[in-house]
């Protein structure tokens, strides 16, 4: 697997001991749930590094869905590894979910309040996609709690093909049985279709209220630092994010996956883990 870089890359290096040891299915560590707000968040915690990480999941994404790799694959001495549900996804229900104008604001002040309730005032943040987003808004909102940042396959604004995409893929029965099943799985097959498509249409909603604009005013306010990656063939975010965010995030940093897709921390796992561990236990 060859990774490109561009500006400011954090060059791979041996310094981080990789440890892969998968959970049997009957030895997956336990689950637990605390009250934040009017919701019973699901979450677990593994490790027992002093680095604290706190991962967020793509739309709909749930801990197993979103962030097995990370879990199984990181280094337990290094790092203390919390993953969640957020708000109405997975297990974190009731309450129902729902995608106002802004919904991601809202999933970040419960990620800050989440962590705070787990007495984690200091971490860094792992953000998939949407989960990318609101670490962009949590980050900037709440410097002094975010020692470090790693955003993948995520954007600060939506272009018009984005959004002719979304809409072309608002029909879940379109995706391909292996995007379609773990879903299924979580949810249920009338409850996927149905916050698909609440998803959907949420993102048409904030394109149409704010041209677009997701949270490019708050680059300035990110003080992390922040490890931008990006697979080069990904069919969800376009090219431009990328070099935008690296433009726009002071002291940034940027890997490309050539071949990557939308999911470069499941498909490229391996490779993934170690340069996001390298750059987390860089002073």
């Amino acid at each position: 697997m060859l990774i490109k870089s561009l500006n400011r890359y954090i060059p791979l290096s041996s310094k981080v001991r990789i440890i892969w040891a998968p959970f049997s299915t009957n030895a997956l560590p336990k689950e637990d749930r605390i009250k934040v707000g009017n919701c019973n968040i699901n979450y677990i915690k593994v490790g027992n590094g002093p680095h604290n990480v706190l991962c967020l999941p793509g739309a709909l994404g749930s801990i197993w869905t979103d962030f097995r790799p990370q879990v199984e694959g990181f280094d337990r001495a290094q790092f203390t590894l919390v993953a969640w549900d957020p708000p109405g996804y997975g297990k974190s229900r009731p309450p129902e979910r729902d995608f106002p104008t802004d919904f991601y604001e809202k999933d970040a002040e419960y990620a800050h309040e989440f962590m705070k309730a787990l007495g984690i005032l200091s971490y860094s943040l792992l953000g998939w996609s949407d989960g990318g987003i609101s670490s962009m808004i949590l980050a900037a909102k709440h410097p002094a709690a975010v020692r470090k940042m790693v955003v993948w396959g995520t954007n600060s604004f939506i272009l018009p093909h984005e959004l002719d995409l979304y809409q072309k893929i608002r029909d879940v029965n379109s995706w391909s049985k292996s995007m379609r099943e773990p879903m299924i799985e979580v949810y249920g097959e009338e409850l996927f279709a149905k916050y698909w498509a609440q998803w959907v249409d949420g993102m048409i909603a904030l394109f149409r209220a704010k041209d677009g604009n997701i949270c490019n005013e708050m680059l300035k306010d990110i003080k992390c630092p922040t490890f931008i990656l990006y697979g080069e063939k990904d069919p969800m975010v376009d090219k431009v994010h990328a070099s935008h965010l690296l433009t726009n995030i002071t002291g940034s940093r940027l890997q490309l996956f050539p071949k990557g897709k939308h999911n470069i921390h499941i498909k490229y796992a391996d490779e993934f883990n170690k340069s996001v561990q390298e750059f987390l236990l860089q002073p």
